[in-house]
């Protein structure tokens, strides 16, 4: 029998697992473009505003490590700027969870024990895994393509930006393949995977924001930056502008033009990590990794003999990594809150960042139009707006730990012990709310570092932000409250609804302006209720009435679990 053998028929059953996940996903990549070029073309409307803007954010080394340089003036050139990178990390993250998904953790399970009994060749699960990530990928490829050129983009130049994006999930598919035979779990697999892309992301960032005698060759090593560096909608010929020198490298224009050969890293580095994953999986041992897990202790130590220890000590490593990423991210976005107004230097850009930002107010948008404060204000709110809704998917992941604990098993040892079903559900809440708060007050803190650093006046910054990231928390608290009522009383559907409930309230945080949502569209989502801060006015009484309805939703939660039946 072929080692592929049966490859078909597991493909079409991990496409069908995987429905709801890629329907979101692909969803979330067209709403990301189409909403970019939309976005630029009301704010951004003529090519005098852009070149404006694009000078300014040449000199703002924050925006330069988020987002990279500019390769043009044009509308295509700001949507690749705004785009390029960050689509391409959340492809590459896509691409990581469905390649783990389908081999190291359906043979952590035992699924792949039991297909293999059947007459399914060795390597038909890796081999499916493989088609379908690429699939994925180029699917989402040519979507987003479509809505560049349905938008007015160039053609060519949409298809070298989707191409670009693509290649690096390319890429991360490969690297997901390898981590997947080199650690012995699921967890470890995607960890490898993850902190590889994390430190891609890193090399860009610090070869796009360095100055012209720093390591810019860093931005070469790392497949994100692949992404960018095809120019893709850059001119070959145009003219050096914008004030270009020294100081401004960046948004030099001059032999700039599209580099096509730049996606074929991305396809050789692809092949060769592929590659090198079915090298591996033909060598080592079925059911384990080449780093083999480490035996732990005989018994417990005292401080792990209660249930809410226990779940400390599987989610501790999950949530150090969330806090040291979210302080960098505060770090990061709160320094450029000084040159924001800079950046957008026309009335009605301004306008757009304020209503964005949640100033609807006419008193507040007079003072954004005014003064800088205003502006940094709203700029602020948004960012940590935006982070409200990251920490609500790690809320929403950590009570959702529940229900794999259940569906692998684990939860049984621990229920046969003298703890009850709502001690264990409550120490993975704990554990959960605790940490999005903390979380939130880590960006919060990172932001007003370094907004501080460089405007004066750290301790008072820090201080307004912290108060204004943890404003977030009730409408946090709300999701993972939906969740664990999802997981009471419909644990069957409590995956999938909760992810796709938190997808709702970030489509309608970043688009419900824009598609003119009625009022109580927009009021379904706890977002919508929750004090735009800093700049905003602070109402205790929506945040009481947040935090009340997560009880609420927490204790029906509690409930349905406890009459249940465990494994249904």
């Amino acid at each position: 029998m072929s080692s592929l053998a049966g490859t078909g028929a597991l493909l079409r059953l991990a496409a069908r697992r995987d429905r709801i996940l890629l329907a979101i996903w692909l969803y979330a990549f067209a709403a990301l473009v189409g909403a970019t070029v939309y976005g630029f073309k009301k704010i951004l409307p003529t090519a005098g505003a852009r070149e404006k803007f694009a000078v300014s954010a040449g000199h703002n080394p924050a925006l330069l490590s988020l987002y990279g340089p500019f390769y043009g003036s044009s509308l295509g050139s700001f949507t690749a700027w705004r785009d390029g990178a960050i689509a391409a990390l959340l492809a590459g993250l896509m691409s990581v969870f469905i390649v783990v998904r389908h081999t190291r953790a359906d043979e952590e399970s035992g699924r792949l024990e039991l297909v293999g009994a059947t007459a399914v060749g060795r390597h038909a699960s890796l081999a499916a895994a493989l088609v379908l990530g690429v699939g994925a990928n180029v699917v989402i490829g040519v979507v987003i393509t479509a809505i560049q050129i349905l938008l007015g983009l160039p053609a060519a130049g949409a298809i070298l930006l989707s191409a670009g994006i693509v290649g690096c999930g390319l890429v991360f598919t490969g690297i997901a393949a390898l981590t997947a035979q080199i650690g012995s779990t699921a967890r470890s697999a995607r960890g490898l995977a993850i902190g590889v892309l994390g430190a891609a992301f890193m090399f860009r960032a610090i070869g796009d924001s360095v100055s012209g005698s720093g390591p810019r060759w860093l931005t070469w090593l790392s497949p994100i930056g692949w992404a960018e560096l095809t120019r893709s909608f850059g001119q070959a010929h145009q003219p050096v502008g914008l004030g270009c020198g020294a100081s401004v490298v960046s948004v030099c224009y001059a032999d700039q033009g599209p580099r096509w050969w730049v996606v074929a890293l991305a396809l050789l580095t692809a092949a060769a990590s592929v590659a090198g994953a079915a090298l591996l999986a033909a060598r080592r041992d079925f059911g384990a990794g080449l780093v083999a897990q480490r035996p732990g202790a005989g018994t417990a130590a005292i401080w792990l003999r209660t249930p809410l220890a226990l779940a400390w000590r599987m989610q501790q490593a999950w949530l150090l990594w969330w806090l040291a990423g979210g302080l960098v991210f505060g770090v990061v976005l709160g320094s450029a809150a000084k040159g924001i107004g800079g950046l957008l230097s026309s009335a009605q850009i301004r306008r757009a960042v304020a209503r964005f930002g949640g100033q609807a107010a006419a008193r507040l948008t007079q003072e954004v139009l005014r003064g800088q404060a205003g502006l940094a204000n709203a700029y602020l709110a948004t960012i940590l707006g935006i982070t409200g809704l990251a920490v609500a998917a790690y809320a929403v992941a950590t009570v959702l730990r529940l229900r794999a604990e259940e569906t692998e098993q684990r939860a049984d040892p621990v229920l046969a012990t003298r703890t009850g079903r709502i001690g264990w559900g409550l120490s993975h809440l704990v554990i959960a709310a605790v940490g999005a708060v903390a979380i939130l007050a880590v960006v919060g803190l990172g932001a007003g570092l370094g907004y501080g650093a460089r405007a004066g006046g750290i301790g008072s910054k820090v201080a307004t932000l912290v108060g204004a990231g943890l404003a977030q928390a009730p409408a946090v608290l709300v999701l993972a409250g939906i969740t664990v009522a999802l997981f009471g009383l419909a644990p069957q559907a409590s995956v999938a609804a909760s992810w796709s409930i938190l997808g709702a309230a970030v489509l309608m945080y970043v688009l419900g302006t824009a598609l003119q949502l009625s009022h109580w569209v927009l009021d379904l989502s706890p977002f919508t209720h929750v004090p735009k801060l800093p700049g905003g006015t602070l109402s205790g009484t929506p945040l009481v009435w947040l935090v009340l309805v997560a009880v609420l939703l927490t204790a029906l939660g509690l409930a349905g679990l406890r009459r249940r039946d465990i494994g249904t």
